[in-house]
């Protein structure tokens, strides 16, 4: 298709294209790759995950948050899905981003959000995950994680392949839950590899390094030959299956998900929900381009198909939303 990781970035960071898809987005099949717009809808969701074997991470989606009204309303709704995780019994727990609880407008006010959000996520006994962002947010969420961690247990963060300095902050913070993905955002070559090969390697290094010495690793991704190498490093290694899982996007590659939970590995699909979901998903495309192919078909119908898929759709879509105003 000739779609590059620039262009879907390109489109995630286009906020006609992020009005447009809120606005649209349902209609054009997103429901496939986002757990609905509620909790309602997603608690349901999650259930259905739960019945084949699969637990789940959730994301009240949202980020880049700049106003402190809408920091508190994320907030808000996270304490809520938090407290339905609670009342329904799920096996699940929360992925947030900084940004949304307000981290560009003020550490402390962020980490007074956050203080809330995790402290009520340990009376339950519900697991927190910090996502890291883009570089000029990595360093402050750690901060937030180390600042945290004084209280608190139930906190964990993510490991990105693509910088250089990956394999010392997996080092530093090998006594955490982590999860460990490739890296999604757009950076400047001075911080992080450009070349997948060489990215591809460092996420084997870290894999590696975490399941060996770390507490325990979530590892992210849809492609089957990271997976076999995992499972071949596992047995060669005797590697308990207590001290990891797999990770894939909702959505993505169902049968291979039901597929590896069948085969006695925990599993957790990252469960995204709400109505700010298209920049989520073209970084997703940017992380990996072959994922368009793994949700052509359910996103969209033959027609559609035929204007190369999500990028151009959405591209078309956020022109007509322009119109429309």
């Amino acid at each position: 298709m000739g779609l590059t990781k620039d262009f879907f970035i390109m489109l995630s960071q286009n906020k006609a294209l992020n009005s447009g898809a809120k606005r649209w987005g349902l209609k054009l099949g997103a429901q496939s790759v986002v757990a609905g717009t509620n909790i309602e809808e997603m608690i349901a969701s999650v259930k259905e995950l739960n019945a084949q074997g699969i637990s789940a991470t959730i994301d009240n989606l949202g980020e880049f948050v700049f106003e402190e009204s809408e920091a508190l309303k994320a907030k808000e709704e996270i304490l809520n899905v938090i407290g339905a995780i609670h009342a329904h019994d799920i096996a699940a727990h929360i992925s947030l981003k900084p940004t949304q609880l307000g981290l560009d407008i003020d550490y402390d006010f962020c980490l007074d959000n956050l203080r809330e959000i995790v402290a009520k996520a340990h009376a339950y006994d519900v697991f927190v995950n910090f996502d890291t962002e883009d570089y000029g947010h990595l360093q402050p969420t750690f901060d937030l994680l180390d600042d945290l961690s004084k209280d608190y247990d139930n906190v964990g963060t993510v490991i990105q392949a693509y910088f250089y300095e990956s394999e010392r902050n997996i080092e530093k913070y090998k006594d955490y839950r982590l999860r460990i993905v490739k890296g999604a955002y757009k950076e400047p070559e001075d911080l992080a590899y450009q070349d997948k090969k060489e990215i591809d390697r460092n996420y084997i290094k870290l894999i590696e390094y975490h399941l060996l010495y770390g507490k325990f690793t979530s590892i992210a991704t849809h492609d089957h030959r990271v997976i076999d190498h995992v499972k071949r490093f596992v047995r060669e290694h005797n590697i308990p299956k207590d001290k990891f899982e797999f990770q894939m996007l909702y959505g993505f590659r169902r049968e291979l998900q039901i597929k590896l939970a069948q085969e006695g590995f925990n599993f957790c699909t990252y469960v995204p929900f709400g109505e700010d979901w298209f920049g989520y998903f073209m970084r997703r495309l940017a992380e990996r381009p072959q994922n368009l192919n793994l949700v052509t078909k359910q996103v969209f119908n033959k027609k559609t198909n035929t204007l190369i898929g999500v990028g151009v759709a959405a591209f078309l879509l956020g022109r007509l939303s322009k119109r429309n105003k």
